[in-house]
């Protein structure tokens, strides 16, 4: 059994209010609401910085900066994404503006590259939704037709859009036979808004499985207690799941699936997992929680599968590096897809959606994704 860190010191939580994603979500709130003069201009002194006194180069870099600015602008028109342009536009500029200290010829070639880059991260990879499948076998299930969970995560809905259509003509042909999602249901940009709220239930509404469509809330800071699960949830098709456990029956046999709220403190809810679960479970029990940082608590209790999100697998990974940024407690640990921890299976999912405010509506190398899992006997 891994040694649990302790926590209880740690100032600021991911997913909460007040942490440094969060300061810096509002600093590019701030940049967003630059006059477009002022921007420009902006843009044009980073231009400036490392091509100084080569005016031609400098001008060539600032078309190269407005360009990106264009291509972001343009995706909400295009229906694509609904996030603001300026602040992703100005990291790519600093991005930018190294390159042309090279010989221009490799340096042109590299800013046409990315270019061609912004492109594909955001206006293709958000929208090239994958299914991943995952198999389980399991001592404490009978051998025969195995379970099809179907695990969907960080809905994170802005307006619908060309994802969350396809997501709706995968899910029939799928067949599974349960659906869980953990958490993260609207934009943290969209949280009040009436339309997005609309949206998200008439996306909700369609989710169909034989044995049921069972969630969890996500982050405080996303899946506010004013709006998950009421009146977002209300009179839809899908059971929420505030700290409680239900019992699923299949094949003969009894599954314990176990719903906890995510506040991102292990200290808080992992006393919480012990209480709902009672005592150590004898039977195949799933933990769905929004965030992988429970994963040791959970293996502790006994728990044989963990369903996972928050991170989006990182939205940016790099070859051999993986994500950049995780927004979990223990880093990059638990940051994507499947690990296991002493007995416990644990899966984090790179989610539907991403994230919002000023954050960059981006995704490279780490397509949004859903997971079907078979789940049966040895």
């Amino acid at each position: 059994m891994r040694p649990k860190p302790d926590f209880t010191k740690v100032k600021n939580f991911p997913g909460t209010h007040g942490n440094s994603f969060d300061v810096l979500l509002h600093i590019m709130d701030f940049i967003e609401n630059l006059p477009r003069p002022v921007f420009a201009a902006v843009l044009l002194f980073i231009a400036v910085l490392p091509t100084w006194g080569n005016w031609p180069q400098t001008f060539g870099l600032w078309l190269f900066m407005l360009g990106d600015w264009a291509l972001l602008a343009a995706l909400p028109r295009a229906g694509k994404s609904f996030g603001p342009a300026k602040p992703p536009a100005l990291a790519l500029a600093v991005l930018r503006a190294p390159f042309a200290l090279l010989p221009l010829t490799f340096a042109l070639s590299l800013e046409i590259i990315g270019t061609l880059l912004v492109i594909y991260s955001f206006w293709i990879e958000p929208h090239r939704l994958t299914i991943t499948k995952q198999t389980l076998r399991s001592p404490k299930l009978k051998p025969g037709q195995p379970l099809r969970i179907l695990h969907l995560g960080d809905l994170h809905i802005e307006r619908i859009t060309g994802r969350e259509r396809e997501l709706l003509k995968l899910i029939p042909t799928l067949n599974a036979d349960l659906i869980l999602f953990s958490g993260d249901f609207l934009n943290l940009s969209y949280i009040h808004d009436p339309v997005a709220q609309a949206q998200a239930r008439e996306i909700i509404s369609q989710w169909s499985a034989p044995l049921g469509v069972y969630a969890v809330s996500g982050s405080p800071a996303v899946d506010k207690e004013e709006v998950v699960p009421s009146p977002l949830l209300d009179g839809l098709p899908l059971r929420w799941l505030g700290d409680e456990k239900v019992t699923i029956c299949h094949n003969g046999y009894e599954i314990d699936l176990v719903g906890l709220v995510c506040t991102h403190k292990p200290f808080v809810d992992g006393p919480k997992l012990v209480e709902v679960l009672g005592s150590r479970p004898s039977r195949f029990t799933i933990l769905l929680y929004h965030t992988p940082d429970l994963v040791l608590d959970a293996a502790e209790a006994g728990v044989d599968l963990q369903l996972s999100g928050h991170t989006h697998g990182g939205q940016v990974r790099l070859p051999f590096f993986g994500a950049l940024i995780t927004a979990s407690l223990y880093g990059k640990q638990f940051e994507v897809g499947r690990r296991q921890v002493d007995d416990l299976t644990l899966y984090v999912t790179r989610g539907l959606g991403m994230e919002g405010k000023g954050a960059p509506r981006v995704r490279f190398l780490c397509p949004p994704e859903i997971i079907l899992w078979e789940i049966g006997g040895m």
